[in-house]
Formats: C-alpha cells, structure tokens, sequence
C-alpha cells in the first residue's frame, strides 16, 4: 500500500504482526561520478550525418556509440525500513483487514487476538512533512511492540530517549550493468563522494512503558501510541560534491520536521493531511456504475478478465491515478520516476530514474485534465534544471551554441548528455541513446500548462523562455536533406526500436538510427507550432517567430507505407518486431494535435492501420499509450479493449518487454513495477470522456458500449472550462461548464444541445477562443496505394457560445437528436 508526500514515500506491506514500511526519500540517488558530455561528440557528427545520408546505418550507428555517448545516470535509492514487531497475548489472527483510502490517502490495518481489536492507520503529511502512525487498540494496555529502524544502504542506529535516529551514507556509484566489475561503489570517508541521509523515528506513546534493547524501541502495556518520522538528505541540485561534504543538513531538517509535528499532536497532523489532499483529490468525481466493492481488489482484478460487470473497479483504477500523482509529486519535490517515489532496489530496474522519451512524459499526462495542475511543479522545475545542463551538453556534445536539450534519461543530477556507457559498454546503443528530442517533449507540458490555465505571467517568464531555447536547438539541428530538400533530424532515432535494411553490398542488415523519424517530425511541429503561438500572445520576438514558420513549412512530411500505414522512419524499412512495444510514431495523434480524424482522416487511417500491425498487446506502459490512441481516433469499443487488457491480472516480477497488466496492489506492470502505465491509464480513460487538443471540447468522443450510464465532475479542457456531465443509455443528458478564464465555449456533441442561460450558437469558422493554436497539417505523402482502413466517425453537432469569467453554464440535451 504506497503512501507518499511528493518527498517522502512508504509501502506499507500490512503484515499484521511483523509490519514492514519501506521507505523512499525523492532525492536519495547516487551519484555522477564524472563529467557527463562527450567532447568527441562534435567531430564525429558530420561524420555520422554523412554515412546515414549514404544509406550505411551500420558505419553510423558505429561513430555514434565510439564518439557521442555518455555515462548511465545516477540510480534511485531505497531510504530505510521501518519495522514493527506487533505484541500480544497469542499470535491466531483472526478478522484480519488491510486497506488504502484513497479518498483521505491514509492506510489502515486491523485484526482481532483473544478478542482484542487492534487498528494501525498511517499517513504521510504534505503540509507537515512526516509520515505518522497511530497504533490503538480497544482494551486498554494492550499496545505493545518493538521499534526498529535499518537501511539497505551503509548505516549506524542511535537511540536518543524516545527516539531513533539513523545515519546512513549512499553509494556514489551503482552499475547499471551486472556484468560491470564495479557494482555499488561507497566511499570510506564521512565527507566523501556519496549523499548522507537521516531518519528520525518518535515514539509517543499514552501509558505504558519504554525499554532499549540495542537500537530498538519496547513499547508495553500502552493505551495507544503514536509514531512520527522525518527524513532528509543532504542534496544539493546543483552540486554533487557539496552534497556529499554537507554532513549536517538531513539531521538538521529531519529534526526541524520532527519538532514541528510532535508539537502539533496527532489530530492536527491528521487534520491538515486531510484538508491538503481532499483538496486536491475531491475535484473529480467518476461513476461508471455499481461493482464489487465487497471483494478486495486482487479478486477483483483476476475475475475482471472474465466479468466486466464490476463498473466501479475503472473507477477505482481512475482515482488509483490520480491518488498515485499527488502521492508523488507535489510542489518542491523533483519529479514522479519510473516507480514514483517508491523503490525497494539499491539496484532498481532501469535505474528508476527519469526516463524522459515516454515514461516521464507519461506521469504528467493526467496532471491537467483531472484537476491536478499543481502536481505540474515539480516537472516545471526539473525543465528548468534540464534547459541549463542541456545548454552545456548542446555545446560540448555537438558545438551548438544557441538553445537547450535532453536526450532519453536524466536523474536527480539533472543528466541531459546520451547515456551509454561511452564506448565502453557492449550492450550501450543509439537505439536509444541517440534522441535529443527530450526537452523537445517536455516543452509540450509547458505550453498545456497554459491552455489549461491561461496564466499569461507563467507563460512569459517560465513556459516561454524554455520553450524558444527548446526551438533554437532544434533550429540548428535541422539539416536540410540533399534527397528531399525537407529539413530532417540528422542522426535520428524512433525510441528503442530498429528497422531492416539492405546494404550496398545486397546484405540485410539491422539499423538504428537514419533520418526524420516522424516522431522527431510531429515533436518539432508541435514545438514551432506552440511557440509561434506563445509569441504572439505575448507579442514579441516577431523575427524569431517568422523563422520558426519558415522552418515549419519545410519540416519533411509523414509518410503513409506499403500497408497502409504511417511510416516510422524516413524510408519504408521492415520492422525487426512487428509488435514493438514503443509505437512512437503516432505522437501526432497522441499527445500531440496534428493529426485529427475529423479534419485529416487519411492520417487518422495511417495511424489507425499502425496500431492494427503493432497489436493490442505490449507493456504495461505501452497499453495504457494505446488506450488514448484508440480514444482520439473515437474507437472506444477498442480504448476499452485496451484497458482492460491493461487490467489483467498478473504476478511476474522480471524483466519483460511484452506481457505487461496489474499487480494485486493495482500498480502497473511492465514488468515489473513501472508507475507510468497508472498515469497513461487513468489519461486514457479522460480521453475517452473528454477531449480538447483540436479548437473544441468534444463531450464523450469515444465513449464504449459497456459505459452505457455515468457521470463525471471536475474535468478540464483547455481554455479554462472545468465540466460535469451525465449521460444515459449512451446518450449525453446534462452539461454543466464552469468558465474560469472567460471566452468562447465550442463544445462537439453527438446530441444537439439546448440552454435557456446563453445563446447558442452552431460552429462553423475557426474557433476565437485564442487558447487553441491553430495545429501543423502537414501533407501525408501516400504510397498511392488505397487504404482499406475506416473510420467510425459517428454524427456530432458543433455549438458555440459565448462565456464570462467565473460564471457556471448549465446544458441539456435536445430530445430525439443522438446520433447513433
């Protein structure tokens, strides 16, 4: 059961006896070790450009990997283990209960010994910064255990009174490989390379009686007690080095904390947790109908596949999202990692780190659309950490001096420089390593954060800046093709995935990278396209503006292929796994806005056609990406499909590339453990009710036939409507719009609407409303093979009407007009 503040993170396993909460602190990491960019990097790249412009990908790929990569990342630590030894007079269990409230973020065991009730609840506090877990039972002094505290890490446990105090110091080096002679490097120095960390642990108990045994707490014969813990780091942002010498910040913190909790008491500290996350959480509020609530939800999750009746586990599974992105990402914090902030590894899978050409990405997908924009912090933060090291690597990697990047993983150290292992490592390859388009992306959460909110200060002193540094780069890492005279990327990946070719000599090869990736292409597009938009607004930077749209009108097209489908690379190359599980190049029609089936259908088709070939399998992550393919092409038969093949059941916990669900506790598996298909699904399942990336809010555009009846409040569309609405037998009833920004509301609908409190309007020209930019539709170049692919486009009716800041709209729907 996760707990989290943004910072300070726990699982609380819920053995009644012997609990265990493992413990994460956001900015425990190891180390840099080195100086990350390559310098080579520069020489090498006409090189490299020049070979993938002759065709030979395999001399390419080979000047990428001895000249241009970089060291892996720092890796993601495990914090502490809190231990619990539970006391009683005999051991039979009996009414044993565990669960999380997602509804007030608390987690609560309880179970019955000869007739004793015993109740353990925990929280971790935002506002307070502490976990807290009270410990009660119905019969007086019957609250005994034992207290302890250890590490995984290199660590010494001091017992002060009432308290434990542990000290620990993080390795400075962790491999990323097994097959690497050094594993976990620690340094025998106080003041040497490696961060230092510390827990504080109170124990505050009502009656009873406190022993020391070593370094563990007795409590016996109390009425109830109360445990409060802090934790800290010495991390400092910008300086490995000063965190590694600064031996006195995480005791000092750890205690400021402590002191600060203790003197508000426990009904306080519950009371402001409450107040802080319901604020937040209770903004949506989702019905899909009655379900099984009287099982737990790993029965739940296994009958599922079988039974689709139990309505209210999606539901579940939404606010689990939801619940997971304010547990993990709050204002101060860095941001949600592969598993959030929850890891048990010293050496966790992918180092779970912030793997940045979808997964990261992907954690911040439902920050906007579920009322949780202020989860958003934290991903601002670390972009602006990224622009100034991507700054750097953009100089030393490629001698570019105008402009930032970030290539596919990053960490606490704000890594932007191809990771790799330089040349060293046989397995390090630009299959992945070779993609600059990092920042590119998350210049696209930038510029939501705006059409969401409308704040014009954030979007010229924060958004901006970034993004135009973002275009800069990208300005100057256009090459101009000498085949097609487009301006392609040049070296160009589409992640993690490869292709078949045959070289000059007749052979088939395997490459990796080429040129214009039409992911590349579609993240460029979105770039200029939002940043032209963003000038004008804040009206400046007139000539860079006209540059950027020079450059858009040359950018190279997509390409439908031999099957119909949307090329993934320049060329029609073969795929080595057909099923791959990254389907990058449809990032036009998910999240970006250049492909939109009611405007451009031949490229919805192409899109529609890929994700046929590629399959409805993948990881868990990967599912949860099609869940809102399929709802942007208005499929919800199939976004449906797909999620509930994202909800199977599974148990494996090594490492795999396909095969992906949910576990028990309803976290995504890859496998294993990865947080981002939770963020992707309860994305999805948005989109699914609710769409704004075109000029208008659509209201239920793919909405499946076994969601026949619902309801939903608090969603967001951009432009600043917050909206409720119900629907029946399918059919759309009631709308209710809240305007926080003013302007004009175009709403699509498959029912015709009716409002006695504002003229409506039927649509017809481009929408006034300027937080919709108006979206790149490049040409798609066909094959002039014609495509047996349809789409199921249903009737809708386009309404405008005019709406003033902070006023509420109330909607209904005209009899006899849903379109079947």
């Amino acid at each position: 059961m996760p707990l989290g503040n943004g910072s300070l993170g726990a699982m609380v396993f819920g053995n009644p006896l012997n609990e265990v909460y493992q413990m994460n602190e956001e900015t425990l990491w190891s180390g840099p070790m080195e100086e990350r960019n390559n310098p080579l990097g520069p020489a090498a790249l006409p090189k490299i450009r020049e070979a993938i412009d002759k065709g030979d990908y395999k001399l390419a790929e080979s000047l990428w990997k001895n000249n241009s990569q970089g060291p892996y990342t720092a890796r993601y630590l495990p914090l502490a283990n809190l231990l619990l030894n539970m006391h009683s007079e005999g051991n039979d269990v009996e009414d044993f209960h565990r669960d999380l409230n997602i509804s007030d973020a608390t987690a609560t065991v309880s179970y019955r010994i000869n007739d004793v009730e015993y109740r353990r609840s925990s929280f971790i506090s935002f506002p307070d910064r502490v976990m807290v877990i009270q410990l009660e039972a119905d019969k007086k002094e019957a609250v005994s255990f034992d207290l302890g505290i250890n590490s995984d890490l290199r660590h010494e446990t001091l017992i002060d009174g009432n308290k434990l105090i542990l000290k620990g110091k993080a390795p400075y080096y962790v491999a990323n490989r097994k097959y690497d002679p050094n594993q976990i490097l620690y340094s025998n120095e106080k003041d040497g390379p490696g961060m230092n960390f510390e827990v504080h642990l109170l124990l505050i108990p009502q009656g009873g009686n406190i022993e020391t045994n070593d370094s563990v707490l007795s409590l016996s014969n109390a009425n109830s007690a109360t445990i409060i813990v802090a934790a800290a780091t010495s991390y400092h942002q910008d300086s490995f080095e000063q965190s590694s010498t600064d031996l006195t910040s995480a005791g000092t913190k750890a205690e400021e904390y402590l002191t600060k909790a203790q003197a508000l008491g426990y009904k306080k500290l519950i009371s402001r947790h409450r107040e802080d996350y319901k604020n937040l959480f209770d903004r949506v509020i989702l019905n899909l109908g009655e379900g099984k609530e009287e099982l737990p939800v790993n029965k739940r999750l296994a009958a599922f596949q079988n039974d689709d009746s139990d309505k209210s586990l999606i539901a579940l599974y939404y606010q689990y999202g939801r619940y997971l992105t304010i547990a993990s990402s709050r204002a101060g914090s860095l941001p949600s990692n592969l598993q959030g902030i929850w890891n048990r590894h010293v050496q966790p899978p992918w180092g779970s780190n912030y793997t940045t050409n979808i997964n990261t990405e992907m954690n911040y997908w439902p920050v906007e659309t579920t009322g949780l924009q202020e989860c958003f912090e934290p991903l601002l933060s670390f972009v602006e950490r990224l622009s100034q090291e991507g700054a750097k690597t953009a100089k030393i990697n490629y001698g570019i001096d105008r402009g930032w990047l970030a290539h596919h993983n990053s960490d606490a150290w704000a890594q932007t420089s191809p990771t790799g292992g330089y040349d060293q490592d046989p397995s390090g390859t630009p299959r992945w390593s070779c993609w600059p388009m990092a920042g590119v992306w998350f210049c696209q959460h930038l510029w939501e954060h705006y059409a969401f909110g409308g704040d014009k200060q954030y979007l010229g002193e924060k958004a901006y800046p970034l993004m135009k540094g973002a275009a800069e780069f990208m300005l100057q890492w256009l090459q101009e093709d000498p085949e097609s005279g487009y301006l392609v990327t040049n070296p160009s990946s589409s992640p993690e995935n490869n292709f078949k070719y045959i070289d000059r000599d007749g052979n088939e090869q395997v490459g990796v990278i080429a040129k214009a990736t039409t992911m590349d292409m579609s993240l460029i597009r979105d770039l200029f396209v939002n940043s032209i938009r963003a000038s004008e607004i804040l009206e400046t930077d007139a000539s860079f503006r006209d540059e950027l749209k020079k450059a858009l009108a040359r950018l190279y097209p997509p390409h439908m292929g031999s099957k119909g489908q949307l090329q993934e690379w320049h060329k029609d190359f073969e795929d080595v796994d057909p099923e791959h599980r990254h389907v990058s190049h449809l990032l036009g029609l998910h999240p970006g806005k250049e492909v939109l089936p009611r405007i451009n259908p031949d490229y919805a088709k192409a899109c529609k056609r890929t994700l046929e070939l590629r399959g409805d399998g993948g990881t868990g992550w990967a599912m949860a990406w099609k869940i809102n393919f399929w709802a942007r092409l208005e499929d919800g038969d199939h976004a449906y499909k797909m999620l509930k093949n994202g909800l199977r059941h599974v148990d494996a916990t090594e490492v795999s590339m396909k095969g992906g669900g949910t576990y028990s506790n309803m976290f995504d598996a890859h496998p294993p453990f990865q947080i981002d298909g939770n963020f992707g699904g309860t994305a999805g399942i948005t989109e699914m009710l609710l769409q704004s990336h075109s000029d208008e809010i659509f209201v239920l555009p793919a909405l499946p036939g076994n969601w026949s009846s619902g309801s939903v409040k608090g969603l967001r569309a951009r432009g600043g409507f917050i909206l409720d609405f119900d629907w029946e037998n399918g059919a759309l009833k009631n709308i209710a719009v809240l305007s926080t920004l003013g302007g004009n509301c175009r709403l699509r609908t498959h029912t015709a609407l009716q409002a006695k409190s504002v003229s409506l309007q039927s649509a017809h020209d481009a929408n006034p409303n300027g937080f919709y930019p108006k979206p790149s539709f490049p040409p798609l170049i066909s094959n002039e093979s014609e495509s047996d692919v349809e789409l199921s486009l249903k009737e809708t009716y386009l309404t405008d009407f005019n709406t003033e800041k902070g006023k509420r709209y109330t909607l209904t729907t005209e009899p006899n007009t849903f379109s079947k």
